[in-house]
């Protein structure tokens, strides 16, 4: 375990760009990260979080890079630009590039741009995206500072960054983009009533 350092966080690319596993800070909770592109390390995350049945999210450093590996219609990419970065994340059609293992078979993928300062750094110095799911086993608690996170993790990841407690302390928000209506999945630290709000004024 390592302070979130510049140093450090060009550690941690070098990790991720080696096809290893990273935790890291994020504005809701901390993250277990790893290159969306690298099937083992993708594979080896899995094992590491336990029984899994769930698409992992993506993390991007920018809108730019989100549209990488996802298709945003005009009324997610409002969405996406008033609350990116934040504590928001879209469920959109994945790009046939982006394996179905990150996916589970689904042609869908969720991703946002977080805010947190180191996170964003991390995710940039590693090519612009990173698997953004929580650093817990399957059915714990996600982790809000590093130590929660070792403590469930412990030795089967390469690196563990502490950026101190997270501000939120909650996952974010899902909203599905794939229907003909905007679904919210789960409610997180985006509420309800602000995303309801802005869809009524803006799209």
């Amino acid at each position: 375990m390592l302070k979130a350092t510049p140093r450090n966080l060009i550690k941690a690319a070098e990790i991720v760009r080696k096809g290893g596993l990273v935790v890291y800070p994020t504005d809701t909770v901390y993250g277990l990260g790893c290159d969306p592109f690298n099937t083992d390390a993708v594979k080896r995350l899995i094992r590491v979080k336990g029984t899994r049945d769930k698409a992992l999210p993506i993390l991007a450093s920018s809108l730019n890079d989100a549209e990488k590996v996802a298709v945003l219609s005009g009324q997610a990419k409002k969405v996406a630009e008033k609350f990116w970065p934040g504590s928001l994340t879209l469920i959109l059609p994945k790009k046939k590039h982006l394996s179905s293992i990150v996916t589970f078979g689904l042609e869908t993928v969720g991703i946002r741009v977080p805010n947190h300062r180191t996170a964003l750094e991390l995710i940039r110095l590693s090519g612009g995206l990173l698997v953004g799911t929580s650093a817990n086993k399957t059915r714990q608690p996600p982790p809000s500072t590093a130590t929660e996170a070792k403590n469930q993790l412990e030795d089967e990841v390469d690196l563990i960054l502490d950026g101190g407690k997270t501000e939120i302390g909650v996952s974010s928000t899902v909203i599905d983009f794939t229907l003909e209506e905007p679904n919210v999945m789960r409610v997180g630290s985006v509420s309800l009533e602000e995303i309801m709000e802005f869809l009524e004024k803006h799209v």
